[in-house]
């Protein structure tokens, strides 16, 4: 009986252990040419960006930080108070590394991560594109000298590429709907967009990414929309 007891004693222990492991997010990382300073990782709550880990560095510049987490999300790695120099990424289970260099912190910024970081990676990257075109716009239509019929169409152009850009981010969240950049994406990039594409996105969720922080966010605010239409 007492072996018995010892046996589930220790298995109790493991199950706590590996749970513990599968919740909590380890960032690896250096800053390439910090000399001294404090890193911090942060996180948004309740629209406020509040510290859950921070290290200070004196004459070496590799770090280590860690959160638990109950689901992937956005996190914020800072140094200092400087606002220039934040880097965000996809906080998930497991290890990420980050490594950058001290006069272009975000710039240079290199993140591994898991699945949601690869994913925000590659949208980000198409984004830029859409970015592009849009200050080429903006360009075409301060050269226009008040021209009426080129600004009717730099406008038309513009709208066309807001909309190409809607499509874009629903299509590609739908495309990783079991995976939680898709309500992320849903509730910082679309919420100005026609509310079937909201929709779109909220109904194509796996069950378990309708059970994250952004799966319950984005339901949430599709309800407050539709309560007052």
């Amino acid at each position: 009986m007492k072996r018995i007891f010892l046996a589930s004693c220790m298995a109790l222990s493991f199950m706590a252990c590996s749970s513990d492991e599968k919740s909590t997010m380890v960032i690896n990382g250096e800053i390439k040419g910090l000399k001294k300073g404090t890193v911090y990782l942060q996180k948004l709550q309740d629209t406020l960006l509040v510290p859950v880990d921070s290290v200070s560095l004196d004459g070496i510049s590799t770090f280590s930080l860690s959160s638990d987490l109950e689901s992937p999300e956005i996190y914020y790695l800072s140094l200092g108070d400087d606002k220039d120099k934040r880097i965000e990424f996809f906080g998930d289970q497991g290890e990420i590394t980050i490594t950058t260099k001290l006069d272009k912190f975000v710039l240079s910024a290199e993140i591994k991560g898991q699945r949601n970081q690869q994913l925000l990676g590659q949208y980000t990257e198409m984004m830029k594109k859409y970015q592009d075109k849009n200050l080429d716009l903006i360009k075409a239509d301060f050269e226009s000298k008040n021209d009426s019929l080129k600004r009717d169409s730099i406008l038309k152009i513009s709208n066309n590429l807001l909309k190409s850009r809607y499509l874009y981010t629903a299509n590609f969240a739908v495309k990783n709907a079991d995976a939680e950049i898709a309500p992320y994406l849903a509730l910082t990039q679309l919420y100005n967009a026609n509310i079937a594409l909201l929709d779109t996105v909220n109904n194509s969720l796996s069950k378990e990414v309708k059970a994250s922080k952004y799966g319950k966010e984005l339901e949430k605010f599709i309800a407050d929309i539709k309560s007052k239409e």
